[in-house]
């Protein structure tokens, strides 16, 4: 059974009272508004509600409101269904590249595609204010779990070291949501359990992007000595996500502080690959409604349950909105698609085109062209399949057409894995950071011999990035990656309709952050919009 599966409803009711926001869509109240005195005493002076309330954190990743089915959401003025995280981390890192396009044309979804969004985009909106609203939950957790609040509250014995494995998995979470607002918005607003006390009137702080780095590299040095050891229970974060996340801020540090970290990410990605961690034997079961069992490869997942925690965001999304045209939905164990993402024939020539041998190059291409004339037409562009809602011995998820409404999705989605991980070891090796290149060289192939794809007998940097685009397709990677080779916003590598052209253009600069949502820089004077918005 999924980590909390089984008591998903009484977190969401148990939400209303663990966490009580009355946000709106402006950043100003949402990181102002904490928990009160009272409602604390009652919530963390009983240790039974902990696991509750920490829930609810992890929850924060996977839903966008207190209710299943996205009612009740966290942020006033904002679908949760829309906002869900994971939905939104896919719209910022991979419909802004090559691996992706969708047909809907809601609102300025296509400016997404397209790079040609502004500070008023609901769509970079919805994913700044998720992410703060996760951090506003994880600081109240953190608020009231300290030392002097525990020994306060009387939590003793095993509950108080579970309390405080707790708190340390909380300061995880948040250090989590603060790294894709380093990388996706650099300098902005920095909310934490001491400069916001309960009560304050006083807008949050700016953070310039490299202190933002120093942060989170601290928060998670100390969260890789604090939690549980790796692999002790799915779902949560234990000491090799801390590393895992680790690696990633370091082997994209230049990026952000303009200092090369390439030997640390080497560092923390040996310490996960001694920590005992396999690759799955097949590549398509990483990605099945099942992906929970048996899975040596997932570091941390952000799980779902299509059943007893109900969303139209995670993986649902993924699932139907790739499902339309011709494609059988039941095949992906769900009712019906939504007709909306496809991918460009840049990704499909990651592969060498349709038809490859390499597993994870699985297009669906009939009545589909492969050039995308018109951005709205599903037709237009191959469909990408990866993600589906049916097991590894092919029965349909838990919600599928045949046991339930065909409409959710018990799929998890891998925040990070293993291959991942060998990536990221190759490519800091590539960027002189130590390791062993022979190391390196086995570890893609073994990514690749399990892919079907041919072994090679050398790698270079651009060969990396080509993998990692292999390996990695719509696992919300893409942007990022693209960025560190200088190739998201420039000439040096073009995708249909990049920049809004058919067959792609460079796109200024600074592009490679996303605008601070124009309401919160009113509402916040600290606050400085990103240069060019």
């Amino acid at each position: 059974m999924k980590i909390y599966s089984k008591r998903i409803k009484t977190i969401l009711a148990a939400a209303s009272v663990v966490a009580l926001f009355a946000t709106t869509s402006c950043m100003r109240d949402l990181e102002q508004t904490s928990i009160s005195d009272d409602t604390a005493e009652v919530v963390y002076g009983n240790f039974a509600n902990y696991p509750n309330a920490l829930a609810k954190l992890y929850g924060g990743f996977a839903h966008g409101g207190q209710e299943g089915g996205g009612g009740n959401p966290d942020i006033n003025g904002i679908d949760a269904n829309f906002s869900q995280y994971t939905r939104q981390l896919f719209t910022m890192q991979v419909l802004s590249t090559d691996e992706a396009v969708i047909a809907w044309n809601d609102g300025t979804l296509q400016s997404i595609h397209k790079m040609n969004w502004d500070s008023s985009s609901e769509f970079v909106s919805a994913f700044y204010y998720r992410i703060f609203t996760e951090i506003a939950f994880c600081n109240d957790f953190i608020r009231n779990t300290t030392d002097e609040k525990l020994t306060a509250h009387n939590i003793t014995g095993t509950n108080l070291a579970e309390a405080k494995y707790m708190r340390t998995e909380a300061r995880y979470l948040r250090a989590l949501a603060y790294y894709h607002a380093l990388d996706l918005f650099g300098n902005i607003p920095f909310p934490t359990e001491v400069n916001m006390p309960i009560g304050s009137s006083t807008p949050p702080p700016r953070i310039l992007r490299a202190d933002l780095f120093k942060y989170v590299e601290t928060e998670l040095l100390a969260c890789s000595t604090e939690l549980k050891a790796p692999r002790s229970a799915y779902g949560r974060a234990d000491q090799a996500a801390a590393w895992s996340l680790l690696a990633r801020l370091y082997l994209n540090a230049k990026v952000y502080t303009g200092t090369d970290r390439s030997k640390d990410c080497i560092t923390y990605s040996e310490k996960v690959i001694g920590a005992g961690y396999g690759l799955k034997t097949k590549y398509a079961d990483l990605f099945l409604a099942d992906n929970e069992k048996n899975n040596p490869e997932v570091i941390f997942p952000i799980v779902f349950d299509g059943l007893k925690a109900q969303t139209s965001g995670g993986s649902t999304y993924l699932v139907h909105a790739s499902v339309g045209g011709t494609m059988p939905a039941k095949e992906f164990g769900i009712g019906g698609g939504w007709s909306g993402l496809r991918t460009t024939k840049a990704y499909v020539n990651l592969f060498g085109g349709a038809g490859t041998s390499d597993l994870r190059g699985n297009f669906f291409t009939n009545k589909q062209t492969l050039e995308i004339d018109d951005l709205g037409n599903f037709s237009n562009g191959y469909a990408f399949v990866k993600f589906k809602n049916v097991t590894s011995t092919g029965v349909e998820g838990q919600d599928g057409p045949t046991r339930g409404s065909g409409n959710f999705v018990d799929t998890d989605i891998p925040m990070f894995r293993l291959a991942d991980i060998y990536l990221m070891y190759a490519e800091a090796n590539l960027r002189g950071g130590g390791g062993n290149a022979g190391t390196a060289l086995g570890y893609v192939n073994s990514i690749r011999t399990r892919a079907g794809a041919l072994p090679v007998a050398s790698i270079n940097l651009n060969f990396i990035l080509d993998e990692r685009g292999r390996e990695l397709g719509w696992e919300m990677t893409r942007r990022t990656d693209l960025i560190r080779y200088s190739k998201f916003t420039t000439a040096a590598y073009l995708w249909p309709w990049k920049g809004g052209v058919k067959d792609g253009q460079a796109v200024e600069d600074y592009r490679n952050l996303y605008p601070i949502p124009a309401k919160d820089i009113i509402a916040n004077p600290n606050l400085v919009q990103n240069a060019g918005y």
